[in-house]
């Protein structure tokens, strides 16, 4: 089943239990899907839906950090229970020791030594964590691999 699917019956689950805030929260994730659908003409895919949630995410986070500058974290907690539902549709994140794993698995596969090389180690590690990881935290350690 796909991703889209699953969010869809997911809407329809929401819609019966009548839990407005999960509904609001999908209803978000499909009609950024949708827009992207028809912004560029195509049937969105398991791989671009992974990266259209994952942008989902760093906007909340974010917001969140906004929010709580500006002292309203009625806000913030909102955009965090949207966080908690888009991560129910994602696959699960990894461990640190798995991270670590892969980045050093992509230095050794291309030959990385100096931060000039960061973009092949990234071109490799990219898809393997998308959705699984935070692209910025994962680049921050590459950045860290390569330096020492």
């Amino acid at each position: 089943m796909s991703m889209k699917t699953q969010i869809t019956d997911a809407m329809k689950d929401a819609m019966r239990a009548k839990d407005k805030p999960r509904l609001s929260a999908i209803r978000l994730m499909l009609s950024e899907v949708k827009r992207v659908e028809v912004d560029e003409r195509i049937e969105i895919d398991d791989e671009r839906l992974l990266s259209i949630l994952d942008k989902m995410i760093k906007q909340r986070r974010d917001s969140i950090t906004q929010y709580e500058a500006a002292g309203r974290d009625e806000l913030a907690a909102i955009e965090i229970a949207e966080i908690t539902v888009i991560q129910d549709f994602l696959p699960t994140a990894l461990t640190d020791d798995e991270i670590n794993a892969m980045i050093t698995s992509a230095i050794a596969e291309t030959g990385a030594e100096s931060m000039r090389d960061m973009g092949k180690v990234m071109g490799i590690l990219r898809p393997q964590i998308q959705g699984r990881a935070d692209g910025g935290a994962v680049s921050g350690l590459v950045k860290v691999a390569l330096n020492s």
